[in-house]
């Protein structure tokens, strides 16, 4: 008996060795790997990013123990800057986890275009948001708090963790059809570029910007907004 409770506990210990492999952050599964999934950040380095409409990446970015961290405090510039991805992606699913400083705020956006005509990510990209709903004085703002489609349209419930623990986010564009997920939560659903979509940005804070969300493809850019914001596990996969 005591020789097959061993041989269980071993088993066990297998067993939980090998989904701890699976669960490790920054890298992928071979599923993962079969069904296109390829990450955005290696867990070490900026690699694959660069501030928004420049080269490098700002002082204010670093890896920082398996996270990409914004700190606002190792800013040199006169201005911190978002910063976006090598590539450009039309449809896909976008999957990472965030999480957020007390009274902290920023964003994942997408679809944004690097041009000298914009001088914002946001002036070209939609936006998931990202922030503490409690501490920070947007979340008290309808259509600006956590896991929105910022200034859009209000996600349908709001499963967000508390300030300092990690959230799962998900966006999915696909042919037009948006849709985004909070902790497995189905948040936001709707259709860019019909005419519902343009009578939202008609009446949104985006109606003076021309160019918003009018590409079918772009650039992931992550949010600077003054506010210590870490991301990790940042994948996609084309549709």
């Amino acid at each position: 008996m005591v020789k097959q409770i061993g041989i269980v506990l071993v088993s066990l210990g297998l067993m939980n060795g090998a989904a701890m492999a699976q669960t490790k952050n920054n890298s992928l599964t071979a599923a993962e790997k079969s069904e296109g999934w390829k990450l955005l950040f290696d867990g070490s380095s900026t690699k694959g990013w660069h501030t928004y409409n420049k080269q490098t990446v700002g002082s204010e970015w670093s890896a920082d123990e398996g996270t990409l961290h914004m700190d606002p405090s190792k800013k040199t510039g006169a201005e911190g800057t978002d910063i976006v991805s090598r590539d450009q992606f039309e449809n896909f699913d976008l999957k990472l986890q965030w999480k957020i400083s007390r009274g902290g705020n920023s964003g994942i956006l997408f679809l944004v275009k690097e041009s000298p005509e914009y001088k914002e990510s946001y002036f070209s990209g939609p936006e998931m948001q990202v922030l503490d709903n409690d501490g920070h004085p947007d979340g008290k703002i309808h259509k600006h708090r956590a896991g929105d489609l910022y200034d859009l349209i209000a996600s349908s419930s709001e499963p967000v963790h508390a300030v300092g623990e990690w959230n799962d986010a998900e966006i999915k564009l696909n042919h037009g059809k948006l849709d985004f997920y909070l902790n497995g939560v189905h948040t936001v659903s709707t259709t860019m570029w019909d005419a519902n979509w343009d009578a939202l940005v008609k009446g949104s804070k985006f109606a003076k910007m021309p160019g918003f969300a009018k590409s079918k493809s772009g650039h992931v850019d992550l949010q600077y907004h003054g506010f210590d914001v870490w991301f990790r596990n940042i994948k996609i996969r084309k549709l």
